[in-house]
């Protein structure tokens, strides 16, 4: 069997997805060479894993439910664009996380280990930044317009959600963009 290209993956919800398109169209404007994140696919990527095999696609599931079932459910705002690179050479445009940012990099950190312990997962070159991407820069911009445009969004607000679950995501990619499918659910403990 083929492998699947695996994530564990926060979901935003309809209200802060809707605020983020709205972004990323106000953004387009700029006409920067962008190749903007599908609707349905904006999320924030707590772990990337790749590739994994089916055989170990359940333990992975068991993984991270077992870690979520620790944490406490707790409120996240979605909020502050911004970019990796330089602003005048931006590489990848993102918003930020700014309540319950602490929370989120412990998730991370509760169930990386686990996720190295069954070797299916290999621990990233940088640091973990809570972030969900708008979008990845396909060329150096011509202009300051880019720039201008995150100066001007850097307070930018999304709202906020509640962090109820993780999902395990596997993603397909075609030609006309990634497709994913939730492939398990991880609920956080209520109080």
């Amino acid at each position: 069997m083929k492998p699947t290209r695996t994530f564990i993956a926060i979901d935003p919800g309809k209200t802060i997805r809707d605020r983020l398109v709205a972004l990323q169209e106000n953004l387009a404007k700029t006409g920067a060479d962008v190749k903007w994140v599908e609707h349905d696919n904006l999320h924030l990527t707590l772990l990337f894993l790749g590739e994994v095999d089916q055989r170990d696609l359940v333990d992975v599931c068991r993984v991270v439910a077992d870690a979520t079932a620790t944490q406490q459910v707790f409120p996240m705002s979605i909020e502050k664009a911004g970019c990796f690179g330089s602003p005048r050479r931006p590489r990848t445009i993102w918003v930020g996380v700014g309540n319950g940012k602490l929370e989120v990099c412990k998730l991370h950190d509760v169930i990386e280990p686990a996720l190295l312990d069954l070797g299916c997962y290999r621990r990233e070159e940088r640091d973990f930044t809570p972030h969900l991407t708008l979008g990845r820069v396909k060329s150096a911009p011509t202009s300051n317009t880019m720039a201008a445009a995150l100066a001007k969004h850097a307070a930018w607000k999304g709202g906020e959600t509640m962090v109820r679950e993780l999902l395990v995501m596997g993603s397909e990619l075609t030609s006309n963009g990634p497709v994913y499918t939730v492939l398990s659910r991880a609920r956080l403990k209520s109080c």
